[in-house]
């Protein structure tokens, strides 16, 4: 079973239905005693970090992230799930992320449109599991207008080009892993990576 962490934003019917489309168990909730059932958790968002931060916060599940986390839990940060993870972001103002991997969010300066909406090729910038699951030219779904920045070269996975910038769009660390894409809604290859997280990351 995965818990979809639900603190009132995010993209949770999506993510709940492609993993029904693999097979996997999910339940949405904000309950601890609930997410405590649960062998792995996804963060998704949508919105800005901000207001995503404050809400988990106000309902106490930052801590509980956190202390999930530091006992082995795996966790998917999905988007704004993604950048979360960080330290910080600089969306609107400054504010603190969860801090599981070192860097900031900041935004895309580029001549390109900003968001970034559509179909992206994912290159890998260090070996993976994944690269034998996934095609030889993958392919993922973007809408972000920020993207991680000053972060460590260990924990980027994979990367798109968006212009002369390098989104991280695949990211790990120890327990988490997360997708500035939207896997629910890149095909085949989306599916498998979140079936990699459901079957294989920990």
């Amino acid at each position: 079973m995965i818990g979809i962490i639900d603190y009132g934003m995010g993209n949770l019917r999506s993510v709940e239905n492609a993993l029904k489309a693999i097979g996997c168990q999910s339940v949405i909730s904000d309950d601890p005693a609930v997410l405590d059932q649960c062998e792995k958790l996804i963060l998704p968002g949508v919105g800005a970090f901000g207001d995503c931060m404050k809400n988990i916060v106000e309902r106490g599940l930052d801590s509980y992230i956190k202390n999930a986390v530091s006992k082995g839990i795996p966790l998917l940060g999905i988007c704004l799930g993604m950048q979360m993870l960080f330290e910080e972001s600089e969306e609107k103002g400054l504010h603190q992320g969860l801090g599981f991997l070192k860097g900031r969010i900041v935004r895309m300066e580029t001549d390109l449109p900003v968001p970034e909406i559509g179909w992206n090729e994912l290159e890998w910038n260090q070996e993976s599991p994944l690269r034998e699951l996934l095609s030889e030219h993958p392919y993922v779904y973007y809408v972000h207008s920020y993207c991680a920045g000053d972060m460590k070269e260990e924990n980027l996975t994979a990367y798109s080009m968006y212009g002369d910038i390098r989104v991280a769009g695949l990211v790990q660390g120890e327990h988490v892993m997360g997708t500035q894409f939207h896997p629910e809604k890149s095909g085949e290859d989306g599916l498998k990576i979140l079936r990699y997280f459901a079957e294989v990351f920990s």
